[in-house]
């Protein structure tokens, strides 16, 4: 009998699916290991027939070649063991000649107006920077009153490029919210 609540009598693991896929991959394993081990390896690529001729030709005249391939260099292991690597980065040389770094002047700016959320996050806002609120007061500025708020007088409000404060007036737009109240919405013009 099932409970209405789905759960079932036996306890139930969560992980059913993990252990049902896992016995499936470990199925056989043993014997499909010993089944590819047992397989022949593929054989060397064909040599081309133009280079059959000189490589046997040199593997007769050169016979003791082969066994210094396969010998192993006892003198060249022990100058292995002994190889010891300690690598640190490089100090730059710009850290060298002052001692630290020097970072641009900041201006240091109070919020303008009030927003309670900016001031409790106070940043160092450099020239030319903005913080995400003043950019959102800025296009909400341009977007009610664009007479006033031109470009260059937001350029110069802010400290920015003209050409910056001309793509973001071009490219970004501020939220706009409507209300409709049911009983308005036959006044509503088409979009």
């Amino acid at each position: 009998m099932l409970r209405a609540s789905g759960a079932c009598r036996t306890p139930c693991s969560a992980d059913t699916g993990g252990s049902v896929a896992r016995a499936i991959r470990n199925f056989n394993a043993e014997n499909r290991a010993a089944r590819e081990i047992s397989r022949l390896k593929p054989s060397l690529a064909p040599k081309h027939p133009s280079t059959k001729s000189p490589l046997r030709e040199e593997k007769s005249r050169h016979a003791e070649i082969k066994g210094e391939i396969a010998r192993k260099d006892d003198k060249l292991l022990s100058l292995l063991k002994n190889v010891y690597v300690d690598s640190k980065d490089p100090v730059s040389s710009i850290q060298v000649k002052d001692g630290r770094m020097h970072q641009a002047p900041k201006e240091f700016q109070l919020p303008k107006g009030p927003h309670p959320f900016d001031t409790l996050h106070l940043v160092n806002i450099p020239k030319g920077k903005l913080s995400i609120v003043k950019a959102l007061t800025l296009l909400n500025n341009h977007k009610l009153h664009p007479d006033p708020w031109t470009a260059e007088k937001v350029a110069q409000e802010y400290h920015l490029d003209l050409k910056d404060v001309n793509s973001l007036l071009r490219y970004f737009a501020t939220f706009e919210v409507k209300v409709v109240h049911p009983k308005d919405k036959k006044a509503l013009p088409p979009e």
